[in-house]
């Protein structure tokens, strides 16, 4: 016991929130719950943190199936599973905001509802949280995403591409299998306004973003809820959110027209007047003027959309700062209950052990 009366153990354990946002599970959820239901104990990861789940939070997203009827079993069913209603289908980051806004544990797991993730690994992230003192860790898949070439391609290319036009946002990290410090989840989802992407939303407060290892999954036997036009809404979502790179951009387009135009008068003078070159009457005036206007057009909306875009990052709740816990006092300075070599007098404790694939 410590001088406050609490058990060390207790002190030193890492609660766990998991959050999955419910589209078509009715066929999924279920042995996705078999799979946490054996973590929801007390166990010691493999760098000896103690850690437990201590809740699910399903939120219902109101899909085309008949999830909410399986929610409400597995509510039943398992004490950990906690439902979360929406009231009309807003979309996977709504949803997952809306989760992580009811959540209560040190940490917060997202991870998908068609069992490509194994919640085996959640383990395996903390440990590199701990070691790494992050406050975000995506998982990085060390295989192919079981999504088909075509849009497996976009997703590289549009993450590429946005990280190029992006100042602050690493978007070939982005996961939707995500383990985030319980009080940055939080507030990113009290602080998230409409139309934000979640995880540029984590890089506004988060202090360290860093990656970790994991397997996917083959997804569970369902049609996917992404169509081509969703999938493009959901790409342009995360453009808009991701700073004023581009914007720029637009502004040194323009300036360089502009220069380029003042050097092409400069040229037809000189070559006029010392190198007596014949031009097209009028031809170099209107090439002059056309690339001097477009380029200051271009700049002044350059100037105009960074307005726009302070205004926008307003909108969409991206805080001026935010005010956390000592970190050295929260989960990043918990030390680890167990040594990794225990001593003869030591009870072992398990690690987590690799799950069956779901809907096999």
């Amino acid at each position: 016991m410590n001088p406050t009366g609490q058990n060390d153990d207790v002190r030193r354990r890492h609660s766990i929130s998991i959050v999955i946002p419910v589209y078509q599970g009715e066929i999924t959820l279920r042995p996705l719950m078999e799979e946490i239901a054996a973590l929801t104990d007390e166990f010691v990861t493999p760098a000896g943190h103690l850690i437990r789940i201590d809740e699910v939070l399903l939120v219902n997203d109101n899909g085309p199936d008949d999830s909410a009827t399986v929610i409400r079993a597995l509510a039943d069913q398992f004490p950990f599973v906690r439902p979360v209603w929406l009231s009309r289908n807003f979309g996977q980051h709504p949803a997952t905001l809306a989760g992580m806004a009811s959540s209560g544990g040190d940490w917060i797991v997202t991870i998908d509802e068609d069992g490509q993730h194994n919640p085996s690994e959640i383990p395996n992230l903390l440990d590199i949280a701990m070691r790494e003192k992050a406050d975000v860790v995506y998982g990085r898949p060390t295989n192919a995403a079981p999504h088909g070439f075509r849009r497996n391609l976009a997703s590289r290319v549009s993450k590429q591409l946005l990280r190029l036009a992006s100042s602050d946002t690493d978007a070939t990290v982005f996961q939707s299998y995500r383990l985030v410090l319980g009080e940055v989840g939080r507030s990113v989802a009290a602080y998230a306004g409409t139309g934000v992407y979640l995880d540029v939303a984590l890089g506004w407060v988060a202090r360290k973003v860093i990656t970790g290892p994991i397997v996917l999954r083959a997804e569970g036997e369902r049609p996917s809820g992404y169509s081509a036009r969703s999938l493009f809404s959901h790409f342009w979502r995360m453009v808009l959110s991701s700073g004023t790179r581009a914007l720029r951009m637009v502004s040194l387009l323009g300036a360089v027209v502009a220069i380029g135009g003042a050097c092409l008068a400069l040229y037809f003078i000189v070559a006029s007047v010392f190198w007596h070159v014949d031009t097209p009457q009028g031809w170099p005036s209107l090439m002059v003027v056309l690339l001097l206007c477009s380029g200051a057009i271009l700049f002044s909306l350059g100037v105009i959309a960074e307005y726009i875009g302070v205004a926008v990052k307003m909108a969409m709740g991206r805080p001026l700062y935010l005010i956390v816990s000592d970190p050295e006092r929260g989960p990043l300075g918990r030390p680890a209950a167990f040594d990794l070599q225990p001593s003869p007098n030591q009870v072992p404790h398990a690690t987590a052990e690799k799950s069956p694939r779901v809907g096999s």
